[in-house]
């Protein structure tokens, strides 16, 4: 007697995690690859109109086309120049999002987390994190020798000047939207994009962390270079482990806000775009940091409850496949 054909369960996206959420798209190997070459491609295409524009914006005020030139060449770092740089990693998230949309059809949001928003509550919560695990730092920073790559400063206050308000208004106003601009990039779009393309989740955190270490130049002290690759990794964790990008952003937030900070008080901005000199100390100081922001926000996303994968009510807003 034959049996009643029996339907296929249908497919469900329930309990995917962040680094898999390009899988809520339309299939197909070629899409990360292709999004991360066109990502990649916008992101300089809007780097060149904003350069474009803001040259123009210098003329008119009166700059001559030399200065003007001067003051965006980044040698050295001039108001101007940190603006282009820190505007041009805030549009990387129009990008990220253009990108999403165009080849995976999925709605900003599910860039931003498996909430599809960015959790602004869990997000405070990170950056009073970020803010015990640095005063943590600093304590064992103080306990070591010289650290190099501009964390020594002299013990002068830098006079306020005209310059001085500038790069203030720049770092308090930008900053936060270029340390969000990067984390979109690194840890949101390439992190999905690795993770749809493999299994191992090694691969969604190591890669983008690599490519981040290198996207602040080919030329870093191995020290600065690890910095970098281990803030990477770290913020990769974080990103799977508590299904979003809000912690990564705090952290990186605050470290900017430091390092401008200090040498806008003490030392000077083009050193602090561009550090050099680092020392292997410098390690200790880094995984100190690392390691407890790691462990505390971990810990208290378990405590505060905090969804990591996606639930039917999130899934049911998104975008329809096309």
């Amino acid at each position: 007697m034959t049996q009643p054909a029996v339907a296929p369960a249908p497919r469900t996206h329930e309990g995917l995690t962040y680094e898999r959420l390009h899988r809520l798209g339309p299939r197909g190997w070629w899409r990360p690859v292709v999004g991360v070459i066109l990502l990649v491609v916008l992101v300089l295409l809007l780097q060149v109109v904003l350069t474009a524009a803001l040259s123009v914006y210098l003329l008119a005020r009166g700059t001559t086309a030399e200065e003007a030139l001067d003051q965006l060449a980044g040698d050295p770092v001039t108001p101007a120049f940190l603006a282009l740089v820190n505007a041009g990693w805030a549009l990387a998230i129009p990008a990220v999002w253009l990108v999403g949309f165009a080849l995976h059809r999925l709605r900003p949001g599910w860039v931003s987390s498996v909430a599809l928003r960015l959790r602004w509550r869990w997000f405070a919560t990170c950056f009073g994190l970020a803010i015990a695990a640095l005063l943590v730092t600093l304590v064992v920073s103080a306990l070591l020798p010289a650290q190099g790559a501009g964390t020594e400063v002299s013990g002068t206050l830098n006079p306020w000047t005209d310059t001085v308000r500038d790069f203030t208004l720049v770092v308090v106003l930008l900053t936060p939207l270029q340390a969000a601009g990067e984390e979109y990039a690194f840890r949101g779009y390439l992190t999905q994009a690795f993770g749809g393309l493999v299994r191992a989740r090694w691969v969604a955190v190591l890669v983008p962390a690599l490519l981040f270490a290198f996207a602040h130049g080919v030329g870093q002290d191995l020290p600065i270079f690890f910095d970098r690759f281990a803030f990477g990794v770290v913020a990769g964790v974080l990103v799977i482990l508590t299904g979003g990008l809000e912690a990564g952003i705090a952290m990186h937030v605050l470290n900017n806000f430091l390092a401008f900070g200090i040498a806008l008080a003490y030392g000077d901005m083009t050193t602090a775009l561009n550090p050099t000199g680092g020392t292997w100390w410098s390690i200790p100081v880094t995984l100190t940091q690392s390691v407890t922001y790691l462990l505390l926000a971990v810990l208290v996303a378990r405590r505060m409850g905090l969804r990591t994968t996606v639930d039917r009510a999130v899934l049911e807003r998104r975008i329809p496949h096309v």
